[in-house]
């Protein structure tokens, strides 16, 4: 275990798990956690044993976002910008880039930049009783950390912007009907479906898992014939690897593949 003091982070295999570690104040962001969660996806992106990667928080909250009481007065424009731009944009960026699956697993509330966190994971797996909240109107602010990113993208412009303007209390079906998440779970058993679910894709091709990734993140931004340039370009790399010929043989010998992730 690195011994961070906002994150717990572990491995189960070939899984690392990333836990956010602020009980006491509902896992609210601070410059210090958002640096050692970055640094926590750091170590698992470069941990060639790591081959997935599940983020959750400890105690009833995923993250309440930012943690507004480390502000002692009026808060400074030009220090939120900063902010953003040196604490939360490198985590976010680092989670989307990463070559590694990652699955949110989310077991309370989300909120402001939580949700934004929660959202950026690859995957999301969600308690039944857990929630998105986009906070920041409920304050007189804009989403920010990426959401309106994400949540344009995956419901549309109109409903991105309804659930955001009127901070609507996502809950986890209607997240699941929104396409907000992807599977939604009794409480109780929420680590032990994501730990089962990760474990399952550590089992797979590692590399062309990640480049999955990586194509369809391009394609959100690409015409269709830089798409299609892309993916050869990609599966370019993918046919050389030892993966894929274990792929081959095993589907020639009518037998389970062995994925090594190289």
């Amino acid at each position: 275990m690195i011994p961070y003091q906002t994150v717990l982070y572990t491995t189960e295999g070939a899984v690392a798990v990333i836990r956010m570690n602020r009980v006491e104040r509902r896992n609210a962001f601070t410059p210090e956690m958002l640096t050692e969660l970055n640094d926590a996806f750091r170590h698992a992106e470069q941990d060639s044993a790591v081959r997935a990667i599940v983020l959750t928080g400890e105690g009833p909250t995923f993250s309440a976002g930012q943690d507004l009481s480390i502000f002692t007065g009026a808060i400074d424009a030009a220090n939120v910008r900063e902010a953003i731009k040196s604490y939360y944009k490198p985590l976010i960026l680092r989670i989307v880039m990463m070559p590694k699956i990652i699955i949110g697993a989310i077991n309370g509330g989300a909120a402001g930049a939580g949700a934004s966190l929660a959202l950026a994971c690859d995957l999301r797996i969600m308690a039944d009783d857990a929630y998105i909240l986009q906070a920041f109107s409920n304050i007189g602010l804009v989403p920010d950390a990426g959401s309106t990113w994400f949540m344009a993208r995956m419901v549309g412009y109109s409903r991105a912007l309804q659930l955001c303007i009127e901070a609507e209390r996502i809950m986890a079906p209607r997240c699941l009907q929104l396409g907000l998440c992807n599977q939604v779970v009794a409480g109780t058993f929420l680590m032990h479906k994501a730990m089962e679910w990760a474990q399952a894709l550590a089992a797979r091709p590692t590399k062309a898992l990640g480049w999955t990734k990586q194509a369809l993140n391009a394609a959100l931004h690409s015409s269709l014939d830089a798409a299609i340039d892309y993916e050869a370009d990609l599966q370019a790399h993918a046919i050389a690897t030892h993966d894929h010929r274990e792929g081959v043989m095993a589907f020639l010998q009518k037998r389970t593949p062995e994925f090594r992730g190289e």
